[in-house]
């Protein structure tokens, strides 16, 4: 088989183990896969495959197990282990059969059983052929060396063969390029990359998440329009988001989305709709990158602990600053945000995601008119905020903790995100210049905004509970039923609670029959 010779300069030198350490979790299940191979006298060979191998010689520990079988089906091994569990008295697993699933990268049959609490994956070595318009292939029993080649990168290509406690390197470089950190495909990287286009994004992943340097040709071959057209046409977009999510749930979401622009990839990947009312331009895929780049390092450097949904989806919602505002016409003649589109329809991720990113980006432009009222700047008009909906007549002094404790109840426990977001786009400079040149004067803005909501007791706002509901409400005003009066009075009694937050429910009702019969005097 021929093998590639990409050059790249200045690879960082990784400390790799010359030996795989095996914990006594990984001592104990091995043992017991070769007590089967013995009980049977099978001559089969047995090889942890991929990302576990490169991650114990990187020093890492990997719970993700998978043995690759050069003889026999992972679900016919299975049968074995469960007849020698019974031939010792022991108690049979569960063997759980994962079909082949092209569409979800799934190209053989997986059995999967549960050893000592930890669950093992079991596939036979395998060599494959791929169809000029598919990337389906043609699966056939394979021997160690095909299967290695047949894998997307060399450092993911590694063998550890269970029967010799040995690391196999059957590219021959696998190892050499995980020691000098470099991003190879086993045969040449367009071939690879148009017999599986998902390679392209799995090689802009494992770049950004350790730190490895993409090879030249490689980097040639996954701008290559042959193959962004591979990408477009064989690959399902659920595969194309899944792999970004892998991006930007990592540790390097920045990274990836640079390179991802680097190479042309970005609106491949990220296709906008073609109705769109305002124009994209090509251009506007390096901005994006920059601002979620800029957020990126305001969250670290802020000290954000955020959960990990929070932080997905505050990329998610940086990525996409810059088209934020613009919209498409749907099937139904409907203007709906781009973003909207392209989170739901060229991602496929949850239709609850789309709508977070969509209240995230809502509740930054909320933020936005009320940080100059929060930071009590002399020159700006409390009157200027723009609100929805028009708050009850209290003291001006009491109209923040209401605006504010209205927006958290809506955004809740994404509010931190949404603030720091708000925060890059404070003043209205939209120049990534300006906001990477401010960073530090943002965050503490940010800090100030932050530091004021939790002074106002506001940060759980969303938990609290109406002193007087509904039915007290149509009691009170004599209705026989609910409507829109009902609803009118809910929202103006939560008001009174968030200017009031030390407020009494006789002293809320209070306030509310004043405010009754005040509206009866008038008319």
């Amino acid at each position: 088989m021929s093998k590639t010779n990409g050059t790249s300069s200045a690879s960082p030198l990784v400390v790799v183990k010359e030996n795989i350490d095996l914990t006594d979790k990984e001592k104990q299940i091995f043992d017991r896969l070769l007590d089967v191979l013995r009980h049977f006298k099978l001559e089969t060979k047995l090889r942890v495959a991929g990302g576990w191998v490169r991650d114990k010689l990187l020093g890492k520990e990997c719970y993700d197990i998978d043995i690759a079988l050069d003889d026999l089906l992972g679900r016919e091994f299975c049968e074995k282990v469960n007849e020698y569990l019974t031939s010792t008295g022991e108690e049979t697993h569960g063997i759980g059969v994962i079909q082949s699933n092209p569409d979800q990268s799934k190209h053989l049959e997986t059995a999967r059983m549960r050893l000592f609490d930890v669950w093992i994956d079991f596939v036979n070595l395998r060599s494959e052929d791929y169809a000029e318009n598919s990337r389906i292939p043609t699966m056939q029993f394979g021997s160690a060396e095909q299967d290695a080649y047949r894998r997307d990168l060399t450092i993911n290509s590694l063998f550890y063969n269970i029967n010799t406690s040995s690391v196999e390197d059957f590219t021959g470089r696998g190892l050499s390029d995980l020691k000098s950190g470099k991003i190879v495909t086993p045969l040449p990287p367009k071939e690879t990359f148009l017999d599986d286009p998902l390679r392209v994004l799995r090689a802009i992943r494992f770049s950004a998440r350790f730190g490895f340097e993409m090879v030249e040709e490689l980097k040639v071959a996954a701008a290559d329009n042959d193959v962004k057209s591979a990408i477009a046409d064989k690959i399902s977009r659920e595969r194309i988001g899944h792999e970004v999510d892998l991006m930007v749930s990592g540790n390097q979401p920045a990274k990836a989305m640079a390179c991802i622009s680097e190479l042309g990839l970005f609106w491949v990947v990220f296709t906008p709709p073609k109705d769109c009312e305002q124009l994209i331009s090509e251009e506007h895929d390096k901005v994006c990158v920059r601002y979620m780049d800029a957020a990126w390092r305001h969250m670290n450097e802020a000290g954000c602990n955020f959960s990990d949904e929070q932080r997905r989806l505050y990329l998610y919602a940086s990525l996409f600053i810059p088209l934020r505002k613009t919209v498409h016409i749907d099937n139904k003649k409907k203007r709906v945000p781009v973003v909207n589109y392209i989170i739901r329809n060229s991602l496929k991720l949850k239709a609850s995601d789309a709508d977070d990113v969509m209240r995230l980006h809502s509740t930054v432009e909320k933020f936005l008119s009320l940080i100059p009222f929060v930071l009590r700047k002399e020159d700006e008009q409390i009157g200027e905020i723009d609100r929805e909906t028009d708050t009850i007549d209290v003291h001006l002094s009491l109209k923040l903790r209401i605006w504010l404790g209205l927006l958290l109840r809506e955004i809740k426990d994404f509010w931190r995100p949404a603030l720091l977001i708000s925060t890059l786009l404070h003043n209205n400079d939209l120049s990534v210049d300006v906001i990477e040149g401010e960073l530090d004067k943002r965050r503490q803005v940010f800090r100030e905004v932050e530091q004021e909501i939790l002074k106002l007791g506001l940060e759980n706002v969303w938990e609290v509970k109406p002193l007087i509901n509904g039915k007290e409400i149509m009691k009170i005003l004599e209705l026989g039923k609910g409507g829109p009066v009902v609803s009118e009075w809910q929202r103006k009694l939560l008001q009174w609670q968030l200017a009031y937050p030390s407020g009494t429910a006789e002293e809320c009702v209070d306030w509310m029959t004043r405010q009754t019969q005040a509206k009866r005097a008038r008319t």
